[in-house]
């Protein structure tokens, strides 16, 4: 998978904040022509994603090393069982392995919880999805991850789809304002999505007409009864406080989608070690 120049750029700046070129630890005791292997080992059970920047890592610092990524973004990993190698001089793999193991744990961990909440849900028809609580400039890269997990992708940016917020409706006067205002102005036939709390805002909404609505932290029974009312006029997306131990119970209500900001602001880094060894000659000589 070849990387866009940006995504390229943000790595070698992650390099360049660890001054990784300037890697006295390495550079003072490791010899130039000292040659090493490594390999990329999870410690648990999970998803991969970030295969590319892990490698890009590694040849952005030393273009002369050799990196082979045995399973594609969202290949399944299995504890200790190698999913990567790198090959050449070690004082490349030493100086970028930080940051490599960074990037490739923080995405693995997005798809990796992903799953999870996709198979908590599985045979309810609800789909699980991402929001917009992402680490500012990689952003692409984490929806890349849930998509590696299983999950859908909410909006990507503002300009994509209309989504009137709490505040929206606030400011604009009222449910049905927001929404009529947006239907006048909206020439292009972007997707039109708008918030509500209560069932009252609801029925207004759906008596106006709109594509789907973002049920915000409700019970339980009020998204059974939002169900009910909508009778499939729009999709419905439950958000607010979803968790693993509560997520089935709302996919149960017969919401369309299931929103998560946790996918992307807390999913915890998938645990990766990266070993290294010597490379040894036929004649036994460790380089």
């Amino acid at each position: 998978m070849s990387l866009d120049p940006q995504t390229s750029q943000l790595i070698r700046l992650a390099l360049e904040e660890d001054h990784a070129f300037q890697d006295v630890s390495t550079l003072w005791t490791i010899p130039e022509a000292h040659r090493a292997k490594a390999l990329l080992i999870p410690r648990a059970e999970g998803v991969l994603c970030g295969g590319p920047l892990f490698a890009e890592a590694f040849r952005l610092l030393d273009p002369s090393l050799v990196v082979n990524v045995f399973i594609e973004d969202g290949g399944t990993l299995a504890p200790n069982v190698p999913v990567a190698e790198v090959v050449g001089a070690a004082r490349g793999i030493l100086s970028a392995e930080r940051v490599a193991l960074n990037l490739v744990g923080r995405f693995s961990g997005i798809a990796t919880l992903t799953r999870r909440y996709v198979e908590a849900v599985a045979g309810t028809g609800a789909r699980i999805c991402d929001t917009r609580k992402t680490t500012p400039l990689w952003r692409g890269w984490e929806k890349i991850a849930v998509r590696m997990g299983g999950g859908t992708n909410h909006r990507a940016n503002l300009e994509e789809m209309v989504l009137l917020k709490d505040n929206h409706v606030a400011l604009a006067g009222g449910a049905g304002k927001s929404l009529l205002a947006v239907k006048e102005r909206n020439s292009r036939g972007i997707p039109v999505e708008i918030e509500v709390d209560t069932l009252e805002q609801l029925r207004e909404a759906l008596e106006i007409g709109v594509e789907r609505v973002l049920l915000d932290n409700m019970s339980f029974e009020q998204l059974r009864k939002a169900v009910g009312m909508t009778a499939g006029r729009a999709i419905l997306e439950a958000s607010g406080g979803v968790t693993l131990e509560t997520v089935r119970a709302i996919a149960e209500t017969g919401v369309d989608l299931i929103s998560i900001g946790a996918l992307t602001h807390s999913a915890p880094a998938f645990d990766f070690s990266l070993e290294v060894g010597g490379m040894r000659l036929a004649r036994g000589k460790i380089l």
